[in-house]
């Protein structure tokens, strides 16, 4: 009997010991947030190599050799990039295209500054104001360009009407070559100023309050708030927006550019991803047009690591 009831407080004294795992060894937390990170990642990964990688490798090959309209393929080495080198209307174009950055980027900034500053404030019906904003952006630039060449018609446009009521006389708009680029810059700012004020909005919503509040209490005007508080702590959301719509500048707007003036007049709003276009599906040169493309993306790519380093990537003259 005693043997018995040791046997018995032996078993339920003795911890009873876990099955050996059938499924291997585990993955870290470490291993598994790396998982989950790249699960995440692999579809924009894909997207880029497909649609932004590969197509501008083949590009940059298509632009060592002559191509015809009959999909046949002669090397030329250089011979593209000389042609570029000596294209007056290509230079011109991109003279076009950086008066073009110059004007759209800055102007583009304050005004998207200043209306993220503005629909930040506690105003009746702000949030329709915001909308209203941003829906030019979401329309389809075509569409856009039809509706902004309907209404600077010089004959039976809006803008002429209302300033020959008002006792001004009209203006060519897009006849003109010294009106035309202003004209498209300015529908530019106008199609894109609502998508960079919620960028900024959403910079101005991440500041502290408690910072203005400290600052009202010191007796702080709104323009030294500004520049003590709001400047210093939107700086990398400024250094966004600056490096987006410059890019956006460069290598964006043909469509626009194509419905609102077709390059004119006299080629005056010929930009360069306009002048590429004609070349490539105009006449067919394409492996022109791709020389031109990877030049063009050299610029930009410059362009953008200047920004880097003027900006210090978005902390600009902080002595960090």
């Amino acid at each position: 009997m005693s043997s018995v009831a040791a046997q018995q407080r032996r078993r339920t004294v003795a911890p009873a010991q876990a099955p050996a795992s059938a499924d291997g060894p585990r993955l870290s937390r470490k291993h598994r947030e790396w998982l989950a990170a790249g699960l995440f990642l692999a579809p924009d990964v894909l997207g880029l190599l497909v649609f932004v990688a590969v197509p501008m490798v083949l590009s940059i090959g298509l632009s060592f050799f002559q191509v015809s309209g009959f999909g046949s393929y002669e090397w030329i080495g250089l011979g593209n990039y000389e042609r570029m080198m000596n294209d007056p209307l290509f230079w011109d174009s991109m003279k076009i295209t950086g008066l073009y950055v110059v004007i759209l980027v800055p102007v583009l900034f304050c005004v998207s500054l200043g209306l993220g500053l503005l629909v930040k404030q506690k105003l009746p019906g702000v949030g329709v104001f915001r909308t209203a904003l941003f829906l030019p952006y979401v329309i389809s630039l075509v569409v856009v360009g039809v509706l902004w060449k309907f209404l600077l018609d010089e004959q039976t446009g809006v803008v002429n009407r209302a300033m020959r009521a008002a006792g001004f006389g009209g203006e060519s708009w897009l006849g003109s070559p010294s009106l035309a680029l202003g004209c498209v810059i300015a529908v530019m700012v106008w199609v894109m100023m609502g998508y960079y004020m919620i960028i900024f909005l959403a910079g101005l919503q991440e500041i502290p309050r408690e910072f203005y509040e400290a600052a009202r209490i010191d007796g702080a005007g709104p323009w030294t708030t500004f520049r003590t508080i709001t400047w210093p702590l939107l700086r990398p959301t400024s250094f966004f927006v600056l490096l987006m719509s410059t890019v956006a500048a460069i290598t964006g707007g043909l469509d626009l550019i194509f419905v609102l003036t077709n390059g004119g007049p006299a080629n005056g709003t010929s930009l360069a991803i306009f002048y590429i276009y004609q070349q490539a599906f105009g006449f067919g040169e394409y492996g022109y047009a791709s020389a031109m493309g990877s030049f063009l993306v050299l610029i930009m790519v410059l362009i953008s690591a200047v920004i880097f380093k003027l900006t210090r990537g978005g902390r600009f003259d902080d002595g960090e």
